[in-house]
């Protein structure tokens, strides 16, 4: 038996190192297909992608129902403040405002299918304990009003 030099490394280290199968039981190691695994992994990205971006717009799609939902809020809270009230409103009591013929708004108990009256129903509130108003209904001609400014409350930023 032959001595081996110092500076060789023994044959199962250099066994280990080969590329491909060195005896009869090892698995077959092909080499893998690049074009193949980029086109899984971009088709994997794609996806994952497209989902995030779905998540995100409709979460667009939610806070763009909140901010609709909340000027509309303070365009009817806008016309609430002007109207010459006569009593003192109760919290979570539920009122109804209306617009007179000439533009004034009124605020009012009665609601609309229970007295006939030629003034226009622009909303349903309630008086909430912040003292702000939450809208319960809003019809389409409540949906201009004015705003604190002077100029209507139809927003179209």
């Amino acid at each position: 038996m032959s001595k081996r030099p110092q500076d060789v490394a023994a044959d199962d280290q250099i066994l280990a190192l080969l590329p491909y199968a060195h005896m009869r039981g090892g698995f077959v190691v092909k080499p893998e297909d690049m074009g193949r695994a980029k086109g899984l992994a971009i088709e994997a990205m794609e996806g994952q992608v497209s989902e995030q971006l779905k998540q995100i717009y409709e979460q667009v799609e939610t806070l763009a129902r909140q901010a609709k939902a909340i000027r509309t809020r303070a365009e009817v809270s806008y016309k609430i403040y002007q109207c010459d009230l006569r009593f003192e409103p109760r919290i979570n009591q539920v009122y109804h405002l209306y617009e007179s013929e000439n533009g004034v708004p009124q605020l009012s108990l009665v609601a609309p299918d229970e007295w006939t009256t030629d003034k226009t129903h622009l909303a349903t509130v309630r008086l909430l304990a912040d003292h702000t108003w939450e809208v319960l209904e809003a019809t389409d001609s409540g949906a201009t009003s004015f705003a604190p400014d002077g100029t209507t409350g139809d927003h179209t930023n």
